[in-house]
């Protein structure tokens, strides 16, 4: 058997995040109030930008009929559980969380043991089931640390949740954490060194363990100002969705300043300066691209729900991400960043624009979970004989919405219908 040694050439697509694309995906799923408030800091900070006082596109639009000063008053616990949205959970587990969500004080720390939950849920739920949606659920949400059940565990929390951590630095932190001689820093550190670490990666280690909030809950603002990004109006059976530019900045480049600064640059190079120019522009194309980006998606979701604006507000057309995605053109991941803290202003009124998709129950047809909830409900009505979850399952199917018996269950227990047994 001989050994060949051999080059070979290999083609493959691959996806690198860049700096400047991940600033525009960060700025993406920004909320208008806070994309206000960044596009105000960058004004003051950088010389190169400067307010633009003229007239803008949306002049023909008349505001003066709406406020979109509507205060939205979330408090920790209802912010918390708003975000157990974004992690797919079943019914049991959004109650496990919201047991365990209930038992967070302000400060963010769980009040209470996983063995005294199980207690409270009278053992409906088992420590094993609290201790899985703990870690696995309550851990990720924000502020980071949040249902810590002591300050280690707090830090822990914070830092797994960061991502910008070499493996090295994780490991260390890890050993501190778990040293028991933490107040005994000069005993920890020796171990350290025994390990194989330097004294620079044990200050930055260090460092990284004070920057860590002991009371994450502390720092929730409870009370922010929600302005629709979005306002659609209906005439006769048309609809207009324009950008609300009702109070926020329109900006513009120092072009002036900018050509003065580059004469001197060709003299005397200087790179901080030439950083601030070009984060300028970027600002400008991605504050236009972000708005342009938000409107084509509100667009195209008011045109699948055109009934339930005009004369049907029980009927919301199934919608998801991935349908979006496709018609405009971008990842579904985008537009789950572009859906998030955006609204749109309705003659029904402001509400998200999250709220206005609707995921199908079927991979095969489009049904919502209010239709599917109707058509058991009018099986049952009209059985002669009680039929079984697996019967009506298998009725749908013929129909072909490709149905597995425990869908058909859990919207029949939400219709409040009675197995089979029982009917």
């Amino acid at each position: 058997m001989s050994i060949i040694l051999s080059k070979n050439l290999k083609q493959k697509q691959s996806v690198k995040l860049t700096p400047s694309l991940k600033k525009s995906i960060d700025l993406l799923q920004l909320s208008r109030f806070e994309l206000i408030k960044k596009i105000d800091k960058e004004i003051i900070e950088n010389p190169f930008l400067e307010k633009n006082d003229g007239n803008n596109d949306y002049e023909d639009f008349n505001h003066s009929d709406f406020s979109f000063d509507i205060e939205s008053k979330l408090n920790l616990r209802e912010s918390l559980i708003a975000q157990l949205d974004d992690f797919h959970l079943n019914e049991k587990e959004i109650k496990i969380a919201k047991l365990i969500i209930g038992c967070i004080d302000e400060s963010g720390e769980l009040s209470e043991s996983t063995e005294q939950i199980e207690e409270i849920s009278n053992f409906i739920y088992s420590e094993e089931e609290i201790e899985n949606i703990l870690l696995n659920t309550i851990h990720r949400l924000n502020p980071s640390g949040i249902g810590y059940r002591n300050h280690k565990e707090c830090i822990k929390i914070q830092i797994d949740n960061k991502k910008n951590i070499s493996k090295t630095k994780r490991a260390l932190i890890e050993d501190i954490l778990l040293n028991d001689k933490l107040d005994n820093l000069p005993e920890i550190k020796k171990i350290a060194y025994q390990n194989g670490y330097t004294d620079k990666e044990f200050k930055s280690a260090l460092n990284e363990i004070k920057n860590c909030d002991l009371s994450p809950g502390l720092n929730f603002e409870k009370t922010e100002f929600i302005e629709a990004d979005l306002k659609v109006s209906f005439v006769d059976k048309n609809f207009k969705v324009v950008f609300n530019d009702n109070n926020f900045p329109l900006i513009k480049l120092d072009n002036d300043l900018i050509s003065d600064v580059k004469k001197e640059l060709k003299k005397k190079k200087n790179e901080e300066i030439l950083q601030k120019i070009n984060d300028a522009k970027w600002l400008l194309t991605s504050v236009k691209k972000r708005n342009d980006t938000v409107k084509n998606v509100g667009e195209y979701i008011c045109t699948k729900q055109i009934a339930f604006f005009e004369d049907n507000p029980l009927k919301l057309n199934t919608l998801s991400n991935k349908e979006i995605a496709d018609e405009i053109g971008v990842h579904p991941s985008t537009v789950s960043r572009i859906l998030r803290n955006k609204y749109i202003d309705t003659p029904k009124g402001v509400m998200p624009l999250k709220s206005l998709l609707l995921s199908s129950v079927s991979k095969t047809r489009d049904i919502s979970a209010i239709q599917l909830m109707k058509l058991i409900k009018d099986i049952v009505n009209s059985e002669n004989k009680p039929k079984s979850d697996k019967k009506i399952a298998i009725e749908l199917n013929k129909r072909g919405f490709s149905l597995a018996r425990r869908t058909i269950t859990k919207y029949r227990k939400k219709n409040n219908i009675p197995s089979s047994r029982y009917r």
